[in-house]
């Protein structure tokens, strides 16, 4: 029996989210195999007159190929996928599996050649730039345990968040950009943070389903050397195989030059991957209102309602201050009370407090509003 939710996830997914026209071509790239969401997309596409290219991959495969990475076969690998990926006018990531932490024992060079390769010559330069796309997950009996919740009511709560009417979210964002876009100085405060930064001249950018579902936030960029202070994050983050938790970066001119998690050593491994993964990419505001806690998954995470992230590594060409780097890591703070709380200043005016929108302009993305 079809499950009308799927059927309108694929709906909007087609039609809404990357807006497939007829005679264009779309890449349904699934790790996992979700028949049903797959089945449904290629009916999607048909339906809108375009032409569906499916590709099934699996995590535990995919672990297998990266244990026996040399640069040369993935470089081979990537010019394959390119080769593909060029000929697409649309994709859509879908990406699901059975445990979280499949890449935790991939050596880090391993994993560095793949964001070499794969990772940009696939994803950063094609892909992102050149094809509409949307990457979203699906429900797993393994997210619902990272989310505390019975499988039936994890279900349930994936299609609220997915199936939101994100048309009605995407107007209401329009104040916010507007703000960000006259905005020179912004400073983050809460327990274990007190960072400033300048966003002057960065476009503002909103994402309200057509890059991500579920979606919810609205981002930019920092002045690559602006930034200074320090930032505690309040969620687990999942990276390369490991959860880091209790994450608190130290910036000075821009570069990270002191980081501590549970793991300290592992993760300044990461931020010393290439030069660019010690500056900031991007800080964006989330706003969903169906997410409210952190599920170690990064789709969902970024999107809390009264969360910001702020993500060393790359920064996105639509927010470009000119950061590059091989890595890109949106860790994530939740600050309403029950997290801390905390404020965000835009040039010395409070806009946020404990998560809660204070400026009328922007009452519209308080979470009543937005359901």
């Amino acid at each position: 029996m079809k499950d009308p939710r799927i059927e309108k996830l694929a709906k909007n997914l087609i039609n809404y989210s990357i807006k497939l026209q007829k005679g264009e071509s779309v890449l349904i790239e699934n790790f996992g195999l979700q028949r049903e969401l797959v089945t449904a997309l290629v009916r999607e596409a048909y339906a809108a007159g375009g032409y569906p290219f499916v590709s099934l991959k699996d995590q535990q495969v995919d672990r297998a190929l990266l244990l026996g990475a040399e640069e040369e076969h993935f470089n081979r690998i990537a010019e394959y996928e390119a080769n593909v990926m060029k000929n697409m006018d649309a994709y859509i990531g879908l990406r699901s599996g059975d445990n979280i932490n499949e890449h935790a024992d991939v050596p880090d060079n391993k994993m560095k050649i793949h964001g070499q390769t794969i990772g940009k010559k696939v994803h950063r330069e094609i892909r992102v730039p050149k094809t509409k796309w949307v990457v979203l997950r699906y429900p797993t009996s393994s997210m619902a345990q990272l989310a505390k919740m019975s499988t039936e009511a994890f279900e349930d709560f994936y299609f609220n968040v997915c199936n939101l009417d994100y048309s009605k979210m995407d107007h209401a964002m329009d104040s916010l950009v507007e703000l960000m876009n006259n905005t020179d100085q912004v400073r983050l405060s809460g327990p274990g943070t007190d960072l400033t930064f300048s966003i002057k001249d960065i476009p503002a950018v909103k994402c309200a389903g057509e890059a991500n579902i579920p979606d919810g936030e609205v981002y930019t960029a920092p002045v690559r050397d602006s930034v200074n202070g320090t930032i505690t994050y309040n969620t687990p983050s999942p990276y390369q195989g490991f959860t880091f938790e209790n994450v608190q970066l130290t910036f000075k001119d821009g570069k990270i030059i002191e980081a501590t998690a549970n793991d300290t050593d592992r993760i300044n491994k990461i931020f010393d991957t290439d030069e660019g993964a010690r500056f900031i990419g991007e800080f964006a505001i989330g706003v969903n209102p169906y997410i409210l806690h952190p599920m170690q998954d990064i789709l969902f995470d970024e999107k809390i309602d009264g969360s910001f992230h702020f993500t060393p590594g790359q920064c996105y060409d639509t927010a470009y201050n000119g950061n590059q780097s091989n890595i890109h890591w949106d860790l994530v703070n939740i600050q309403r009370p029950e997290y801390g709380g905390g404020e965000i200043y835009f040039d010395g005016k409070l806009i946020r407090k404990d998560g809660r929108f204070v400026l009328p302009e922007l009452e519209a993305l308080n979470p009543e509003n937005l359901k």
